[in-house]
């Protein structure tokens, strides 16, 4: 079983900065393209950024400049870190792995969430 537990969230003040984590369990991780998606209320989950198998990252026009996408593959996490945050940011953020295509494998798995609140 694919298992993935975001932590970092919380309450921030405008300006400021936060790091999440999402640690997996259960894959073969290397092979994963990992994603931070994000959730506010009334609106639609929206990729945040996403990092390949090879490290290649993908952003988020709103995010580029402020947020960077990492991993460590010894330690199976993924990290989103995120600054000059504003109220708009506020959201639930949500971890996602899948393989890389080619693999033969099929699984599309998410966290649990985590709460970013910014604000004064």
């Amino acid at each position: 079983q694919v298992q993935l537990v975001e932590s970092g969230g919380g309450l921030v003040q405008p300006g400021g900065s936060l790091r999440l984590s999402c640690a997996a369990s259960g894959t073969r991780f290397s092979i994963n393209v990992m994603g931070w998606y994000r959730q506010a209320p009334g609106k639609q989950r929206e990729l945040v950024a996403s990092i390949s198998s090879g490290r290649g990252t993908n952003y988020a026009e709103s995010v580029k400049g402020r947020v960077a996408i990492s991993r460590d593959n010894a330690k199976k996490t993924v990290y989103l870190q995120m600054n000059s945050l504003g109220p708009e940011d506020t959201a639930v953020y949500y971890c996602n792995a899948k393989p890389e295509p080619g693999w033969g494998m099929r699984y599309d798995v998410w966290g649990q969430g985590t709460q970013v609140t910014v604000s004064s």
